[in-house]
């Protein structure tokens, strides 16, 4: 209870000084990586959110070989799944979260579907009938094509014959909560999806359905776990710490090439009026080791900018 009260001090209005933040997660959403994240490690929960997605009803749901991490060829690009699970009929689902639109979306659900179907097949394996029906679904805070939709289904389809669709039992379903029409689907995607932006108690509607109540209820526990909300702060310490260790080394980096850049406009203005650069170094108390790198880089490479000798100098001491 001590940390939990040292951590919501740095976090409390400073012009409230008897009030502190229980629960950082109060003011989260199923939106928020952190939450999200937490609540999926319960499978219950992750049936919910498939059902409420799809507007579907699973009898039950494992976790697809108890991993969320799949690799690929040694020196290439894995991926890590949000969650990744198999029903008793053999569908399989991987749901990701997305919160910004970094433009991604189409070209990474086509990456996510080739390394979710590798692993399915083993080596010298004849035929592909073990390639298990596959669902992609990708919960988006904005609207990814534009057309105001709640849910986006795409199949591979024939361009000539439209409803000739290739029957590779492969789905990329593309949520967006920011839908309009709501006249047009399901009432409880609606409401799961409005809950999905505003986990609250207000977005949960009395006619809503039960399964989303349920959910409710799980998201409300976790938010109510103070030792939850102190695992938060401390991982948001840690990336903090991680933050400014970077930054400290953006500015170490930025100071030394600063540094060469300085040595290297002197270097190259005495090598061109003929004088020595060792004594240039003891003039103007210059490093010498910078001063031979300039020297020599200036030497073999003379017809370069300044900054690529300077980045080429710099790429040499890393």
């Amino acid at each position: 209870m001590g940390d939990t009260r040292k951590l919501n001090m740095r976090m409390k209005d400073a012009e409230d000084d008897s009030c502190f933040i229980v629960n950082p997660l109060q003011n989260m959403n199923l939106m928020d990586d952190f939450l999200f994240d937490v609540a999926t490690v319960d499978l219950e929960t992750c049936k919910i959110i498939i059902e409420l997605s799809l507007g579907i009803t699973i009898k039950k749901i494992r976790w697809k070989e108890g991993q969320k991490v799949v690799h690929n060829m040694p020196g290439k690009r894995g991926i890590r799944m949000d969650f990744y699970v198999e029903d008793d009929k053999g569908q399989v689902f991987d749901v990701e979260m997305q919160k910004r639109n970094q433009g991604n979306i189409p070209k990474r659900t086509r990456f996510y579907q080739a390394l979710i179907d590798a692993p399915m097949l083993k080596s010298g394996e004849r035929g592909f009938d073990n390639l298990k029906p596959a669902y992609i679904i990708v919960i988006c805070g904005f609207d990814q094509y534009g057309y105001g939709l709640y849910r986006y289904t795409f199949e591979n389809r024939c361009k000539e014959i439209q409803d000739l669709t290739m029957g590779d039992e492969c789905r990329k379903i593309i949520l967006n909560t920011k839908g309009k029409n709501d006249d047009e689907v399901e009432k409880s995607l609606v409401d799961f999806l409005h809950y999905i932006d505003h986990s609250s108690e207000e977005n949960v509607p009395e006619d809503c359905d039960e399964r989303l109540k349920h959910l409710h209820k799980k998201i409300y526990e976790i938010k109510s776990n103070e030792q939850m909300g102190v695992s938060y702060m401390k991982m948001e310490e840690r990336d903090r710490l991680i933050q400014e260790e970077g930054e400290r080394k953006g500015e170490i980096k930025g100071e030394i090439k600063g540094k060469i850049s300085t040595i290297v406009s002197i270097v190259r203005r005495m090598i061109e009026k003929g004088y020595d650069v060792n004594k240039a170094a003891d003039d103007f108390e210059l490093d010498k080791r910078y001063v031979k790198m300039a020297a020599d880089a200036i030497s073999e490479y003379g017809d370069k900018p300044d900054q690529e000798i300077v980045e080429m100098i710099y790429s040499q001491i890393e």
